[in-house]
């Protein structure tokens, strides 16, 4: 497994760490992993299951005008 170090970080930044690391019950290195985990790898997930259930939707109410034909539409009406 790969080691990471971050550098110059703001004292108040070190502190919330630690306070949110005591409330988890855990190290700071242990909550650092688990919010790069959380933010980075869970979001991708919800994205991904967002970018399905959209796909889906689309399916479902497709329209049976394409919005390029709507936008030509407009602009054609204007000459």
């Amino acid at each position: 497994m790969a080691q990471l170090l971050v550098r110059n970080v703001d004292e108040a930044v070190i502190q919330a760490l630690r306070s949110r690391a005591k409330a988890h019950g855990r190290s700071t290195e242990a909550e650092h992993r688990a919010l790069l985990e959380g933010i980075l790898l869970e979001r991708s997930q919800r994205n991904s299951a967002f970018a399905v259930k959209s796909a889906e939707l689309r399916k479902r109410i497709s329209l049976p005008i394409d919005s390029l034909e709507i936008i030509r539409e407009g602009r054609d009406s204007r000459r």
